[in-house]
């Protein structure tokens, strides 16, 4: 681990959020928010992500004094944002799962490629798919395929093992060329 670095603007920031400075949180949201709001709408759809990404800002400002300077300040939000986003999911997964009768999950399908699955699509249909995926295997696969992380990083963001990332990758994958029609 390399460390903070005395000086750095995302500490300076940092700080200054810290401190109160109401322009020095309105630059941190100006600066973040797109991206972290992209990675809500992906993640719990785009009705819930703003909601969600309030939530996301209100958390990283109570726990910006944990914030050391080891990543920088996007990473830290980004790790903050999906955390939250997952935990979203699974609240919700089961809040649903008591109102309803248990559905089985898996698939029994031939194994497939592990080509990506973003070809000629409708960006609606993705999101309906998208939605159908456990939220596991949706985090896995936003941020892995849609933000580029790999697998290492995703691990240390959901607290899973590599492989654990890769088994929910290509099970999401699955899910998504069934939903959308191409089982090959």
């Amino acid at each position: 681990m390399i460390g903070p670095v005395p000086g750095h603007p995302d500490l300076a920031l940092a700080e200054r959020c810290r401190q109160g400075a109401p322009e020095a949180f309105e630059e941190l949201y100006r600066a973040h928010a797109p991206r972290l709001f992209g990675l809500a709408s992906r993640m719990v759809g785009r009705q819930e992500a703003e909601d969600l990404l309030q939530e996301i800002f209100l958390t990283a400002h109570r726990k910006l004094a944990s914030y050391k300077g080891d990543a920088s300040l996007g990473t830290w939000l980004f790790r903050l944002a999906t955390n939250l986003c997952v935990d979203h999911l699974r609240s919700r997964s089961a809040r649903f799962s008591q109102l309803s009768d248990p559905i089985e999950h898996e698939l029994d399908a031939p194994q497939a490629s592990v080509g990506p699955v973003l070809g000629v699509i409708d960006r609606l249909d993705l999101d309906r798919a998208l939605a159908t995926l456990p939220p596991g295997s949706r985090a896995v696969f936003v941020l892995h395929d849609v933000e580029g992380f790999e697998h290492r990083e995703i691990g240390g963001m959901l607290g899973i093992s590599d492989g654990t990332s890769k088994s929910q990758l290509h099970k999401a994958r699955m899910r998504l060329r069934r939903a959308l029609g191409n089982p090959s």
